[in-house]
């Protein structure tokens, strides 16, 4: 079957993440992807040597896609890029701010050269600002937009666990790529697009952001506890385990009291009858549905919520996870052997189990890249 992309051609002079999260996703829908790669390779292979001797970021963010190894402080390997540009649809970039256009391959010169060229500079701060010229890593984009403010407990701030700041960057680079495909088929006219990872993850805070602008509302670090609606968040069992569950309007809070609590008195009590009482109570809240989880097993008491109608799961560990029921794997070559990734999102046609590229060992395709674009 005719992937989506087959017959486009991505140009990715990228390191890291949050442009091979981007460049991946359009390899795996048919696009021939050409990684460019520094002569000692994307710093990111080394991250960790963890996944049969290789980088677990890089096995996963780097499928499907051609490598070169380019020099570009040398002229002959800067004509192999520019010859690359000439026939691409794509141009996707995340060097250091100012780095690409110092090389000649700024995206308004490029743009003026090739019309229907798309190009995609994704940065940390963006294009303009106080910031502008600053490189940007995940954390520290994290800690900038306020996203560690409200992560992590009473006792302190936290990083989410995942490089979510990267992958908002490289989710919004793909979106805004596939709608420049998307325009230049019905215009012939290519696009300029800029992502940073600051606007990328400060699209996400919206909520906490309108709650105090509007409301003088402070969402407040609450742990596994939802900081905005209650009851929301984990709970100990009988047995250990933890379970979350959720009470997301009054028709749930209504099942809950009377069908999980056995408490109906609760449901108009002062205090507890709205979302926003409740979340000026939770204290006294979470003391009657810890009470009620106490007595009972994990089981039972996700027994009881599916009963009542409502929402729950429980608070798995990394190992547990990996061994979830639901959870789709597909295989990838790799430099050193088969490895078994977690399937990407997004099922085509009922197949939950599509076909992904292979990951190339650094510059695995130099020699055959160079001929074909005179290098």
């Amino acid at each position: 079957m005719r992937r989506a992309l087959e017959g486009i051609t991505v140009v990715a002079v990228e390191q890291a993440v949050a442009a091979p999260y981007a460049s991946s996703r359009l390899a795996d829908a048919g696009a021939r992807v050409i990684k460019i790669e520094r002569p000692e390779g994307d710093f990111a292979r080394n991250y960790d040597k963890l996944v049969q001797g290789q980088s677990a970021y890089f096995v996963w963010l780097n499928r499907g896609k051609e490598s070169i190894c380019l020099d570009l402080t040398i002229e002959q390997d800067c004509a192999v890029l520019d010859a690359m540009i000439a026939g691409a649809d794509v141009l996707l970039q995340n060097l250091k701010p100012g780095s690409i256009s110092k090389l000649g391959f700024g995206s308004a010169e490029l743009r003026k050269r090739f019309p229907r060229l798309i190009t995609c500079d994704i940065s940390g701060f963006g294009e303009g600002g106080p910031l502008s010229h600053l490189k940007a890593y995940d954390l520290i984009v994290q800690a900038e937009s306020g996203l560690c403010a409200i992560t992590g407990t009473a006792h302190g701030s936290a990083r989410v666990g995942v490089s979510v700041c990267d992958i908002s960057a490289g989710m919004t680079a793909l979106n805004g790529i596939l709608q420049a495909l998307l325009r230049r088929e019905r215009t012939g006219e290519g696009a300029s697009i800029q992502v940073s990872l600051f606007d990328a993850i400060a699209d996400w805070m919206n909520v906490p952001v309108l709650q105090l602008d509007y409301s003088g509302y402070h969402t407040a670090r609450a742990g596994v506890n939802h900081p905005s609606l209650a009851p929301y968040g984990a709970y100990h069992c009988a047995d250990g385990k933890e379970i979350i569950f959720s009470v997301q309007n009054d028709r749930e809070w209504v099942n809950f009291c009377t069908k999980f609590l056995r408490q109906p008195e609760l449901i108009r009590r002062p205090g507890f009858a709205d979302n926003m009482e409740r979340i000026c109570n939770r204290a006294a809240l979470d003391e009657i549905v810890a009470d009620r989880f106490a007595q009972l097993s994990s089981g039972e008491a996700m027994a009881e919520l599916e009963g009542a109608g409502l929402a729950y799961g429980r608070l798995n560990e990394i190992e547990e996870f990996s061994r979830h029921s639901h959870l789709r794997r597909v295989p990838v070559s790799t430099p050193a052997g088969e490895v078994h990734v977690i399937a990407p999102g997004a099922i085509f046609d009922g197949d939950g189990t599509p076909v992904l590229g292979a990951v190339p060992a650094p510059g695995a395709h130099s020699e055959s890249l160079r001929r074909e674009f005179g290098g």
